[in-house]
């Protein structure tokens, strides 16, 4: 039987959760910020022990791929990648919120727009837009939202969940075609049925080369300060 390990770290979140076929053996999450590097690898290990498994039992890695944290990611794609490589186990790559869409989809009816947004700061979001089935009307891109981001789409019931919303929430609260899921965040425990789509096509990773889905450059702050020599 097929076991997949799935790895989110694309948000303040950290999460791990172990899938066998698909179905859901265990998982654990922790909603701290700045706790990758520190959580991730106990995380792990006492996961496996509490399935009752070793990690050589795996038979894939999944990664939650981005977009989202820069440092989150970084760290997330290190740890996939190097079991990846330890193992000898294959390394997928999920678009992270492909994974939101999967734990949203079962709440809705099937008529609605589905549109998972991930906070990146100031009034911009990570996004895509696609309908029940999964099909892609907007792909995964950065967008600054106002209140003409979705004025092409006016005969259209939307929901909107993940942080990002919370910015939209404020410009649409009060039209009717626009609803809001609050509390949905990229979560391992929801990676399972994707990844096990992607293993059974055999939809692998270059260990070697694999870079996770930034969608815009990491930009640091300059200090002011000017320092005498």
């Amino acid at each position: 039987m097929s076991t997949i390990l799935s790895l989110d770290t694309s948000t303040k979140v950290c999460s791990v959760a172990i899938h066998q076929e698909g179905v859901l053996i265990g998982h654990q999450a922790y909603h701290l910020q700045k706790s990758h590097s520190n959580l991730l690898p106990g995380i792990i290990q006492q996961l496996a022990e509490n399935c009752e498994m070793s990690l050589s039992d795996l038979t894939a890695v999944a990664l939650s791929a981005g977009p989202g944290s820069y440092t989150g990611l970084r760290i997330g794609t290190a740890t996939a990648k190097g079991m990846a490589y330890t193992l000898s186990i294959p390394l997928i790559a999920l678009d992270t919120l492909d994974t939101m869409v999967a734990q949203v989809a079962p709440m809705l009816k099937g008529e609605e727009l589905l549109c998972p947004m991930i906070d990146a700061r100031r009034m911009e979001v990570y996004c895509k837009l696609v309908d029940h089935s999964g099909a892609e009307i907007w792909k995964t891109q950065p967008l600054i939202v106002d209140e003409h981001s979705f004025d092409d789409l006016q005969q259209e019931s939307i929901y909107f969940f993940g942080n990002g919303s919370d910015k939209l929430e404020q410009l649409f609260g009060g039209v009717d075609r626009y609803h809001f899921i609050r509390d949905i965040h990229p979560s391992a425990a929801h990676m399972g049925e994707v990844a096990w789509a992607k293993f059974q096509h055999s939809a692998f990773e270059d260990i070697a080369y694999f870079e996770p889905e930034y969608l815009k450059e990491y930009r640091t702050n300059v200090p002011s300060q000017k320092f005498k020599v």
